[in-house]
C-alpha cells in the first residue's frame, strides 16, 4: 500500500504509554456485556478491570513514528471516502476519532485491555487500537501486510458508519426479543456488513489515490479469512458450533469484503440511500 507522504488525519489520539487507573466499574461491566454479545468471553474484560496499573515508562508514546503515521493516513482515507459517499446521499459524515493505546484504555464503554483487540465504542464514536494487535495478527493468525492492517481499521470504521445510520442501535433495541441464537445471527449480519463496507473503502480509496499495490487485496482477504468464527474455533481446539458464530465464517467474511470491493457503494452493502437503516443481509 502506497501511504507515505499523504494526508494524515488529525482525529487520532495517541494515549500510548499513559496509565489507565481504576478498578472494575459500571462502565467496564457495560463493555463486558457488549463484548459478550459480540461473541467474546466477558471475563477477559472483567479480569482486566482488576489488573495492576502498567507503568508508563515501559512504553512511551512516539507521536511521529511510522506506525502512528500509517494509522493516520488510513483514517484520513476513510474520512475522504465516507465524506464523499455520505455527501452523495445528502448526508453529513461525522468523523470518528481513533485512539491508540497500550495495555488498556478507558473508553465511554468502559475499561478494556489489549487482548480485546481493536473495537469501536458507539457511546463516544471512537475506534480503539493497541498497535501490538497487528504484530499478533501477523504472527498468530498469519495475516501479514500493511493492507491487512488497513482492513482492520476500515472494518472498525465500518461499525461507525453503521452507527451513524442507526443499524447498530436498531439491533440492540431488538435484542430483548431475540433468543441467543437469533441475536448471534443478527450479529453475524452486522459484522459481515462492516466487512463489506471495508471492501467499499478499499476500492474507493484506490480510485481516489491509486494507493493499492499488487497483493494488497489478497492481504485484506487473507485477514478476513483469518478472523472467521469457524477458523478461530478450530485453531483454539474447539468444536465448530455455527449457532455460536457472531462474526461469520472465513468464507463469509472473505465474500463480504470482496462484494464490497466489487460494488464499491453503500447501497451495495445494503445501507439505505434514504437515510434509513436496512438489515444487513450478507
Amino acid at each position: 500500500m502506497e501511504w507515505r507522504g499523504r494526508r494524515e488525519s488529525s482525529n487520532v489520539e495517541d494515549r500510548r504509554g499513559m496509565k489507565t487507573a481504576g478498578a472494575i466499574g459500571g462502565g467496564t461491566i457495560i463493555l463486558a456485556i457488549i463484548y459478550a454479545l459480540l461473541g467474546g468471553d466477558p471475563n477477559v474484560i472483567l479480569n482486566q478491570g482488576q489488573m495492576p496499573q502498567q507503568s508508563s515508562s515501559s512504553q512511551q508514546a512516539v507521536p511521529d513514528d511510522d506506525n502512528s503515521k500509517f494509522v493516520k493516513v488510513v483514517l484520513a482515507d476513510t474520512e475522504d471516502v465516507w465524506n464523499k459517499a455520505f455527501s452523495e446521499q445528502g448526508r453529513t459524515y461525522a468523523q470518528p476519532h481513533l485512539v491508540l493505546f497500550s495495555y488498556r484504555v478507558q473508553s465511554a464503554c468502559g475499561v478494556a485491555g489489549s487482548s480485546v483487540g481493536p473495537f469501536y465504542c458507539p457511546a463516544d464514536q471512537k475506534v480503539y487500537l493497541d498497535l501490538s494487535f497487528f504484530q499478533e495478527m501477523g504472527q498468530k493468525l498469519g495475516a501479514k501486510g500493511d493492507f491487512a492492517q488497513a482492513y482492520v481499521i476500515a472494518h472498525e470504521v465500518g461499525h461507525h458508519v453503521q452507527n451513524l445510520y442507526g443499524i447498530s442501535g436498531k439491533m440492540q433495541e431488538n435484542r430483548a426479543r431475540m433468543s441467543e441464537t437469533e441475536f448471534n445471527r443478527e450479529s453475524v449480519k452486522v459484522e459481515l456488513q462492516a466487512d463489506c463496507l471495508a471492501g467499499v473503502w478499499a476500492k474507493s480509496t484506490d480510485q481516489m489515490n491509486q494507493s493499492l499495490e499488487q497483493g494488497d487485496v489478497e492481504e485484506a482477504i487473507n485477514a478476513a479469512s483469518a478472523v472467521g468464527d469457524d477458523k478461530l474455533q478450530q485453531s483454539a481446539g474447539r468444536t465448530v458450533v455455527p449457532d455460536s458464530f457472531t462474526h461469520g465464517t472465513s468464507a463469509q467474511r472473505m465474500a463480504a469484503f470482496t462484494e464490497g470491493f466489487q460494488n464499491g457503494t453503500l447501497t451495495g452493502c445494503n445501507v439505505g440511500g434514504n437515510g434509513q437503516p436496512l438489515n444487513a443481509t450478507r
